[in-house]
């Protein structure tokens, strides 16, 4: 099997992190893995630009209006919630409840 081609990619850095990636064993290899996550990772919606177009600004809101943005209580990261769901399950949770395992509540909002 023939090996896959690479290519050097080269960027600019501030003196300090200079020195962090300097300091590391395999500073190319700490380099493809951080990429490689930073791209696993990206948002769906902006795609990693950290903007929303008007549209896309306009589709989060319709979206958002039945699927809050709701902080975990355990991990603290923010994720969505299907409010949709709810209504099949006959109940609107409190600000902070248990369901499908998470606990969650408002950002911002008082924890119990």
């Amino acid at each position: 099997m023939a090996a896959r081609k690479q290519a050097m990619i080269a960027f600019k850095v501030d003196e300090a992190l200079a020195e962090m990636l300097a300091a590391l064993p395999n500073r190319s290899q700490f380099i493809r893995s951080a990429v490689l996550a930073a791209l696993e990772n990206t948002c769906p919606l902006c795609q990693g630009t950290g903007h929303l177009s008007v549209a896309q600004k306009d589709h989060w809101d319709r979206f958002t209006a039945q699927h809050p943005l709701l902080e975990c209580t355990d991990c603290h990261e923010l994720h969505l919630v299907c409010r949709r769901a709810e209504r099949f399950s006959g109940s609107d949770p409190p600000a902070a409840s248990t369901q499908g395992g998470d606990r969650y509540h408002a950002p911002g909002g008082d924890q119990p």
